[in-house]
């Protein structure tokens, strides 16, 4: 049916639909992860470097046809709506960011949990295997073991579509989930370790997919480009800005003073979203 006059243009998916959403492309991603990594060293292993970047070439073109065959719909036509600019367009995503309820608090908690998670899980956990004679292995290990629970996260919200007071979920679980970050510089044996990743990406897995489709659940339609492209602007702008600072910081301090300071900017993420009466009972549909 067509929308009612004045409605909102109508979303890719239904809201309800979002959070499940969210799970399976957790569950596509992890999956690459994991299979990834494996297949890149079968083929430098069997070809050498070139015969890798080869088949990296070929997934690339595999997926070419996949996104030319997506259909959009158009949009409904807006003739009332002002001739925009670019500056235009940025000036009134962020006054729209900074005056929602949700969404403001929310970005905050998104930039801060990047900031703190992608430092150490990156080039900390190298430096954190080297420090630990642990070598390629175990921090191959950690690695499984972050995949194991980020992609149980990922199934978690694939198969239930929805979780119950999400705003407050996706908070106490990054608190737990900064908690762990910070128990992982500490304990001195790979299987604790391993343990330890796998809640890393339980609850941090938890807390980025719930923050992802409560972004797309509380934009206006008219919004989530701008407002997407401002939570893309940290996760993969800004926050890997940290890895030097990481490396930096580590050769000066340790890991250990290195990891805690990471999960305690993450959990300062988390406190912050709990205090915001409006994220901490945002719900998904």
């Amino acid at each position: 049916s067509l929308p009612a006059v004045g409605a909102p243009p109508p979303r890719i998916a239904p809201p309800g639909q979002l959070a499940r959403i969210q799970g399976m492309r957790g569950l596509a991603s992890r999956l690459a992860t994991v299979v990834g990594a494996p297949l890149g060293g079968i083929a430098v292993a069997l070809g050498g470097s070139v015969t890798a970047f080869g088949l990296a070439g070929l997934l690339f073109a595999l997926s070419l046809p996949l996104l030319l065959a997506v259909r959009i719909g158009p949009l409904p036509a807006d003739d009332d709506r002002p001739k925009a600019t670019a500056l235009r367009d940025l000036t009134g995503g962020l006054t729209y960011i900074r005056r929602h309820r949700v969404l403001a608090p929310l970005l905050v908690v998104i930039a801060l949990g990047d900031l703190g998670f992608v430092g150490p899980l990156n080039v900390g956990l190298a430096l954190l295997a080297d420090d630990r004679g642990w070598g390629a292995s175990g921090m191959g290990w950690i690695l499984a073991g972050f995949g194991i629970g980020s992609g149980a996260a990922s199934l978690l919200l694939a198969v239930r579509g929805r979780i119950a007071r999400a705003g407050l979920v996706q908070g106490l679980a990054l608190v737990v989930g900064a908690g762990a970050i910070a128990a992982l510089a500490v304990v001195p044996h790979i299987v604790a370790a391993a343990g330890i990743a796998v809640a890393i990406g339980l609850f941090a897995g938890l807390s980025g997919a719930v923050c992802s489709a409560l972004v797309q659940t509380q934009t206006d339609p008219a919004y989530l480009g701008r407002v997407t492209s401002v939570s893309t602007f940290f996760s993969l702008g800004v926050a890997p800005l940290s890895f030097p600072l990481t490396g930096a910081a580590v050769g000066l301090w340790g890991t250990v003073p290195v990891f805690t300071a990471s999960a305690a900017v993450c959990a300062l993420g988390a406190v912050y979203g709990l205090c915001s009466k409006g994220l901490r009972g945002a719900e998904l549909p």
